[in-house]
């Protein structure tokens, strides 16, 4: 796949901007967005590789922004014509109005990460016997396991971004992913762990014997785990959250609500509170789409602007919000960088890349003797956020009773239960093992998923509400 943007159409950077200069005329904003992408993805599964898929798409989608309106069109016709006829339809939603074309972003001056064809190196047949060797060090390790089941995925994205004017600005954006699964039986029990990771960079940086094989290990030792799990308590207690994903609770119960387009509507539970203590003292929230080769990061984001470190919250004091052009424009701030789109056929929303609370000052092992009665939640899978309210529900995938500052029996059915204003008010202590995600997090909104890290300390937060067995 070529890493020219315009290789895959039948219209060059001249002949985009002549259609742009015309649709736009009279917009706000606007941009013409080209994907060309190819993703492939392996699963191994029961003792053979069950599922291997290989796609390819390539399209652009055209649009205008006229104050709150947005004219959108997209197509993955790539002719000059479909071009034409996407520029109608988003000038419609012009209705007469007349603007001053806003400016082009400033450029990136970064290069988070490099051009890898992570598709075709390495080949399909040592992705697939790779997988085989997790399948069978696995199954190697522990006569209990029962099932394995091992995955990778990858997908090369070149993009470009074209504003009226001749303004062109393209990368290629590499993006990969490994996921173990391992299930074991005890004693006539099944319980399953699974690990994952990933990032933007070939699979050669990281995909080593003991990156894998530590993937693996930790899947299997969580299957573990949960063979031994009691039913969970259910009440109010405090709970210590662990560093690194753990922050997947942070970024749904917080961090949608500091997206702007929520806050320009009034329909987050931080609107209007931009200079007031949201949270407890010390706690430090940034979004940060500038670390190299995460997940979440982009050298600049799907309108053309260089991706940031946005302070969101700073000792406690809310200090803005993640914007993308549109939302910035109309509530008198400047963009961070935040305007995202999960491919050509989606129009622009704010959204977060890497949501990070920082450290603290105490050791992790201080907080965990500090809880005299309480849970230690150590990873989460799925939850629920309702963004007005800020009120979540999530469950704990790895979780432990802890009694006299010691961490006793795994518990297994535990959901953490809680609103996301309050929890960042009942922070009360703050470790200093900031760790990120190993690079699994997918974040949706509006139907578009895109790729996103998260990264957070050891935490105790009071007054969480555990929902259980007991």
């Amino acid at each position: 796949m070529s890493t020219d943007p315009f290789a895959a159409f039948a219209f060059d950077a001249a002949d985009a901007g002549r259609v742009l200069d015309a649709a736009l005329a009279g917009a706000d904003d606007g941009e013409l967005f080209l994907e060309t992408a190819a993703s492939e993805s392996l699963a191994f599964d029961d003792g053979r590789l069950k599922v291997a898929n290989f796609s390819s798409d390539r399209g652009f989608g055209l649009r205008a922004v006229y104050g709150e309106t947005t004219g959108f069109a997209h197509s993955s016709d790539p002719s000059l014509e479909a071009l034409r006829r996407a520029a109608e339809t988003a000038q419609a939603a012009r209705k007469g109005r007349d603007a001053v074309m806003a400016p082009p972003p400033a450029r990136a001056n970064q290069r988070l990460y490099e051009d890898v064809d992570v598709i075709a190196e390495p080949g399909f047949e040592a992705k697939s016997a790779l997988l085989a060797e997790i399948d069978a060090w696995v199954r190697a390790q522990d006569p209990s396991v029962v099932q394995v089941s091992a995955s990778l995925a990858g997908s090369r994205r070149v993009i470009a971004i074209v504003r009226a004017g001749g303004d062109v600005r393209a990368e290629v954006r590499p993006l990969v992913r490994l996921n173990v699964s391992v299930t074991c039986e005890k004693n006539g029990r099944r319980e399953t762990g699974s690990a994952g990771a990933g990032g933007r960079a070939a699979f050669a940086d990281w995909l080593n014997a003991a990156s894998w094989q530590g993937l693996a290990a930790e899947a299997l030792r969580l299957a573990q785990v949960n063979l031994d799990a009691v039913d969970a308590p259910a009440g109010e207690m405090p709970v210590v959250l662990g560093p690194g994903w753990p922050a997947v609770l942070l970024h749904e119960a917080v961090g949608h609500g500091l997206e702007g387009d929520f806050n320009r509507k009034g329909t987050s539970a931080f609107s209007g509170k931009i200079g007031q203590q949201v949270a407890a003292r010390g706690v430090t929230i940034v979004d940060d789409g500038t670390l190299a080769g995460r997940r979440g990061s982009l050298s600049f984001d799907d309108e053309g602007t260089p991706t940031s470190r946005t302070v969101l919250i700073e000792d406690g004091v809310l200090t803005g919000y993640m914007q993308d052009r549109q939302n910035a424009r109309l509530m008198g701030m400047a963009p961070t960088g935040n305007g995202r789109r999960e491919s050509y056929a989606h129009t622009v929303m704010p959204r977060m890349t890497n949501t990070i609370m920082e450290n603290g000052a105490m050791e992790p092992g201080e907080i965990l003797e500090s809880l005299k009665d309480g849970v230690y939640a150590r990873n989460f899978g799925g939850g629920q956020v309702d963004i007005t309210s800020g009120k979540f529900v999530f469950r704990c995938t790895e979780a432990y009773r802890v009694r006299g500052g010691r961490i006793m029996e795994p518990v297994k059915g535990a959901t953490l239960i809680g609103g996301g204003p309050a929890a960042l008010k009942n922070i009360t202590m703050i470790g200093n093992d900031m760790a990120l995600d190993p690079g699994v997090g997918t974040c949706g909104k509006a139907g578009q998923g895109v790729p996103v890290g998260v990264g957070q300390p050891s935490l105790r937060v009071e007054g969480l509400t555990l929902g259980g067995a007991g």
